[in-house]
């Protein structure tokens, strides 16, 4: 049965089905059993399927610091352990997927000055073992293809030490075989993506030779939550915008040197 034949016979999308399949989202135990049903699963083996169910909840590894990760986010880090392919453009900050511990804290201790500091080094912790999708060796880890800002880098925080580090950290990732890192200089003028701000674009496994089992996804970040978007034309309307931004920004190897050039900044 095909994933469309399955959404349709289901009533739900193809993005639900395979979101449950993979794991990504807690599983309605009405939805599990629907499903044992149309795959005609036993009743023995339903049984556990909906007791299963019941425990989804608890899977996934960030789900454990739930207190701290609201449910909107939790499904972003669900989808990018699971892409192929990682694109993202940064205009303001770096993304956590390149941050150091140093640079991460600052950032949480300026979003809440008020949050206890067991809570804050949760958020941190967070941020620092989504990192290990970038050197995992089982499911092969994906291609990460970041551009950031020019501004990014020369935005520092209060400890130069801590930037000087930081920056250099970006190299040290930027080394590794599935990262591409580039700099999209001041001077290259205003791009697309000045309208569209900082943006994620997940491309996931093929099934079996054929297209993706889950759409291309953008993931749009805000203050209070976020945008998943998986439509053709708004697929289309970022991809259009990444397009421009490659087009505009430095090479591999010259954004290295700016990034070095801006870290010598620092130790002036």
């Amino acid at each position: 049965m095909t994933l469309d034949a399955a959404a349709e016979a289901l009533d739900c999308s193809r993005q639900k089905v395979w979101r449950i399949e993979k794991g990504l989202v807690p599983v309605r135990v009405v939805d599990a059993r629907a499903m044992c049903v149309l795959y005609r699963v036993t009743d023995d083996m339903g049984e556990i399927v909906a007791s299963l169910a019941k425990e989804t909840r608890a899977r996934g590894w960030w789900h454990s610091y739930g207190d701290v990760v609201p449910s909107w986010f939790s499904l972003y880090v669900g989808l990018e352990s699971s892409a192929t392919l990682i694109r993202r453009y940064d205009s303001e900050l770096i993304p956590g997927l390149l941050q150091t511990r140093e640079y991460a804290s600052e950032l949480f201790r300026r979003k809440n000055p008020t949050m206890r500091g067991e809570e804050r080094e949760k958020l941190v912790e967070v941020r620092l073992q989504r990192q290990g999708i970038l050197v995992r060796r089982l499911p092969s880890a994906p291609t990460l293809r970041v551009v950031l800002s020019e501004a990014v880098l020369r935005r520092t925080i209060p400890d130069r030490r801590a930037m000087a580090q930081q920056l250099q950290h970006l190299l040290d990732v930027a080394a590794l075989p599935n990262v591409s890192l580039r700099v999209l200089p001041l001077a290259a003028g205003p791009p697309l993506a000045s309208e569209s701000g900082t943006f994620v674009l997940l491309d996931f496994p093929q099934a079996f030779g054929r297209a993706s089992t889950e759409p291309t996804t953008v993931y749009v970040e805000n203050i209070t939550g976020a945008l998943y978007l998986d439509k053709p034309a708004e697929v289309a309307a970022y991809e259009h915008v990444w397009s421009d931004l490659e087009a505009l920004a430095s090479g591999e190897a010259e954004s290295e040197k700016m990034i070095t050039s801006i870290t010598e900044e620092h130790h002036d």
